[in-house]
């Protein structure tokens, strides 16, 4: 990608003034008076992130330290008027600094920096908040009593899924928990999963408190060198400072503050408008591998340098967010410099420090693991998996809890590395594609696809070591777009996730899930329609639309037909289901297939196991192939999923890895299994195919429970143990199920995930949100990132229901007995069945009876096994034997033959 820099300048900043007039000095009250202190603690950032990655910061801006053992941190879920967590704080608080509390499941940017952590379920973006002393709230957040829905405030200053930063000029607490909450009031808000606030607090309040950069605007806050005389740098010909004298050995600079000169080459300009506002110099080394050779020198508005510049640098040291960096005070440029060679590395890299700031390449052939940051930062995550070239989720492929879970997760951190763009801002108007190139639909990549050479400095930035590239890398399309699979049978059955198709806009309703505007809401109707048409299947079953009666299925069915260009498609008419804003739905092809009979629903109602207050109710509707006659029961559901907590239903977070919510989607998927297994839909029939999204990998507890009942996992069966419908963290798996009945299984003729959504980065996707104009043009009306989970397509080779009735032939070995001498006689049959099927029908003995003829005659029969009998010989007697032949399909036939007592008739 080519950024415009600014003319190159041929003058030398010098002077400590120069470095003066770049200082961003923070607000104050007035320009004699220091800031008022606070009168307690304030909750000063709010992390609300993706899974487990929640956090709260606390800042002392008292003027003296604070014993926190008579503090509390109480959690208020779903608008309950009692606290479902409070966890007691621990420890001590100087003056000016902060406490973070986390999640221990959070993200390592996180737990870099708490102080306390707690696995217990903390808050959702509903959930109130309040920081206690002595039982009294000094500070809070959210309406306690109240539920909101999903949140309190709109865009990135609401609760749910943002990061929230108090004002600088907040200087005391919120003690009011029952009033109405707008966060907009007193919070700054940032985007899902921004971390790098946390750890200090920047205020106009408090006396004494360290001034730091906000990290969420990508303009730094340099440290004023204050009064000091600048320093001669000297010629290019002078000595100076080794800059692995200045990075030192440790994880920070034992010169911080101090002035320095440098001198060494330019190995990464990253001055252009939107990054960083700075460059990188490497010297020739100090001959100590345990500093690095390289450094960032910051420079706004400085002269413009090229790679391959040498320089000579005079500034001041300091430590940027755990980043040694010089802000240039001089600069001297000393000629052209050869560039020298990137270190080579190879993961794991245990350790970046020695390498910080130096130019660096990586030759090895990584993998595209993650790029969920992408579209909102530029950012993708590299690396490889353990036994496969891409990075599976532990309990995907091993027992959760076990030694081989833990050890592939250590793996998988280990073996990867955040490549960024050299950008410290947000949404850019032009993506940079790994390949250098700017990323467009011909210009695309996907996870999976494979990077050679990846080249470019290492540096800090967001409490994360991250490489930014100097060139494009070797770029392989190791993994194109798929065509629909091919999974045989005669009926087709899919499920599908649609990433909450809401027909309900959110600029109507706050507490829509789905697009915000109109236009939003025809992007993203385009995609799935594309997608749905293109798979063509029988039967779909939809996951995460709109629970609004028949409003949002039935504008979907009418969208699919209009673009199909015939009524292809209609609906089960369900009405509403559950209390959730979203739900599951059936479609299907009425000229393929007829429902059969009423739907049915499963819910806390049906099993009390059944909790549909967190999970959304089951939805099961049996069909008939309209050729075949042959019928499948579908039932599609959507399970409680990990990201929030379930612990006012008294299930903790899963020590094991599975995840919040583990016990209440075991149970879920306990009854489902036996309700499934139960005939929902009263149509007697046995061929029973669960879909949907279940929110566990294939090796965790509720897929075990369905197994257990009998369920056969057939992505696990077809696609063997690497098959994969979503990306976590840049880790595969599947949450996106297909499971057939014992009797259903035989008739599957293939099962796949059908990888439309997943590989794709989702600056593809409908969403306008964020996008610059130049990116919202990224978009084509295909089924490429129309969710962010991939489809699941079954085939059924479905059979004609057997009503052929099996042929039945009895025959005794005498049908007369002589002479009528009432003594007892043993009498023999032969008895046999055949069925059109080819198995061999079960066979019984039903009756066996004697008939007198009225004049006293008293006849007798003994049963000595089905085929076996003993008789007496009682004159004019008649014996009765009755059979029954009964086939696999309930199909029977009753034959009888009769055994008289008297002279056979002449032949």
């Amino acid at each position: 990608m080519t950024h415009p820099l600014r003319p190159r300048r041929t003058i030398a900043v010098t002077g400590a003034a120069a470095l003066l007039a770049t200082v961003l000095v923070p607000t104050a009250t007035a320009a004699d008076d220091d800031p008022a202190t606070l009168d307690d603690l304030i909750i000063s950032e709010y992390v609300e992130g993706s899974s487990n990655n929640k956090a709260l910061e606390l800042y002392n801006g008292t003027d003296g330290a604070i014993d926190l053992s008579g503090y509390a941190v109480e959690m208020y879920f779903n608008g309950n008027t009692d606290a479902g967590l409070t966890i007691d704080l621990e420890g001590a608080l100087s003056a000016g600094e902060v406490f973070v509390l986390a999640h221990s499941s959070a993200a390592a940017e996180i737990l870099a920096q708490a102080d306390q952590t707690s696995g217990a379920g903390f808050f959702n973006g509903d959930d109130a908040i309040t920081l206690t002393k002595a039982g009294v709230v000094v500070d809070s957040l959210g309406q306690i009593g109240t539920d909101p829905g999903s949140q309190w405030g709109a865009g990135l200053t609401s609760t749910a899924d943002n990061t929230l930063r108090r004002k600088p000029d907040v200087c005391a607490g919120d003690t009011v928990t029952t009033d109405a909450f707008d966060p907009a009031a007193q919070w700054d808000g940032y985007a899902t999963d921004t971390f790098g606030g946390l750890g200090s607090h920047d205020t106009s309040c408090g006396a004494g408190d360290p001034v730091e950069p906000d990290p969420g605007d990508g303009d730094p806050v340099e440290p004023d060198p204050g009064d000091e005389d600048p320093v001669d740098p000297g010629t290019c010909t002078d000595e100076s400072t080794a800059i692995g004298a200045v990075q030192g050995s440790g994880t920070a600079s034992s010169m911080v503050n101090e002035t320095v000169t440098v001198q060494g080459t330019v190995v990464g300009d990253f001055q252009h408008e939107g990054s960083f506002d700075g460059y990188y110099v490497q010297d020739a080394g100090d001959d100590d591998p345990a500093t690095s050779d390289g450094i960032f020198v910051y420079a706004p508005d400085g002269a413009d340098v090229d790679a391959g510049d040498a320089v000579r640098i005079t500034g001041t040291v300091s430590e940027y967010y755990g980043m040694t960096q010089i802000t240039v005070a001089d600069l001297l440029e000393c000629g052209v410099a050869t560039l020298p060679a990137p270190v080579q590395l190879e993961l794991p890299v245990t350790d970046y420090e020695p390498y910080e700031g130096m130019l660096v390449s990586f030759a090895e052939e990584l993998t595209i693991l993650e790029y969920f940051e992408y579209g909102r930062y530029g950012e993708i995550v590299a690396g490889y998996g353990q036994e496969t070239a891409r990075q599976y989720q532990p309990t995907a492929v091993h027992e959760p809890g076990s030694p081989e879970a833990e050890e592939l997760l250590a793996w998988n951190l280990a073996h990867r590395i955040t490549i960024d763009d050299g950008r410290g801002d947000q949404n850019p108007a032009v993506l940079r594609h790994p390949n250098g190139e700017p990323f467009s639909l011909t210009n695309t990549f996907r996870g999976g696809d494979t990077l050679s050479d990846v080249t470019g400095i290492i540096d800090y930035r967001f409490s994360e070591w991250k490489i930014q590239p100097t060139e494009g890398a070797d770029s392989t399309a190791t993994n194109p777009r798929p065509a629909v699979p091919e999974v045989g049978g005669t009926t087709t059955v899919a499920s599908f996730n649609v990433l909450n198709y809401f027909t309900t806009l959110t600029s109507q309703d706050a507490d829509a899930r789905g697009a915000d505007t109109a236009a939003e809401l025809e992007r993203q109707q385009a995609k799935i329609v594309s997608a749905i048409n293109e798979m063509d299947a029988d039967v779909v079953g939809l996951i995460e639309i709109e629970n609004n009666g028949d409003v949002a299925v039935g504008n979907l069915v009418d969208a699919l037909n209009a673009a199909a260009g015939e009524d292809r498609w209609a609906f089960v008419s369900t009405g509403v289901i559950g209390t959730d804003a979203i739900t599951t739905a059936l479609i299907y092809q009425p000229a393929e297939v007829s429902p059969v009979g009423d739907f049915a629903v499963l819910d806390s109602d049906e099993d009390p196991r059944f909790l549909d207050e967190y999970n959304r109710p089951a939805l099961a509707q049996t069909f008939t192939d309209d050729v075949t006659g042959g019928q499948v029961t579908v039932v599609v559901n959507h399970l409680k999923s990990k990201g929030s907590s379930c612990a006012a239903a008294g299930d903790p977070e899963d020590p094991d890895g599975q995840g919040n919510c583990n016990g209440v989607r075991t149970d879920a998927a306990d009854a489902l299994g036996d309700w499934a297994d139960a005939d929902p839909t009263g149509t007697g029939t046995e061929d029973v195919l669960i879909v949907g999204d279940l929110n566990a990998y294939d090796k965790e507890d509720p897929i075990e429970a369905l197994t257990a009942d009998g369920f056969v996992d057939l992505l696990l069966e077809h696609q063997g143990e690497y098959a994969y419908s979503y990306v976590f963290d840049g880790m595969l798996g599947y949450l996106d199920y297909a499971m057939a009945s014992v009797s259903l299984a035989p008739q599957v003729t293939g099962a796949a995930a059908w990888a439309i959504n997943a590989d794709e980065p989702s600056v593809l996707d409908y969403d306008m949100s964020f996008k610059p104009d130049a990116q919202d043009v990224v978009f084509a009306a295909d089924p490429y990132r129309s969710s962010d989970h991939d489809p699941v397509l079954v085939g059924l080779d479905l059979a004609a229901p057997d009503t052929t009735a099996p042929e039945l032939e009895v025959a005794p070995e005498t049908t007369w007995i002589w002479p009528p001498n009432n003594t007892w006689v043993t009498v023999h049959t032969a008895v046999s069945a055949t069925d059109d099927s080819g198995a061999e029908p079960a066979v019984t003995l039903v009756d066996a009876t004697v008939t007198e003829d009225g004049k006293g005659h008293r006849g007798a029969i003994e049963v000595v096994s089905d085929s076996e009998f003993r008789l007496r010989a009682a004159p004019q007697a008649v014996y009765t034997l009755t059979y029954e032949a009964t086939d696999a399909a309930g199909n029977s036939t009753a034959e009888s033959v009769s055994i008289m007592v008297g002279k056979p008739p002449k032949q």
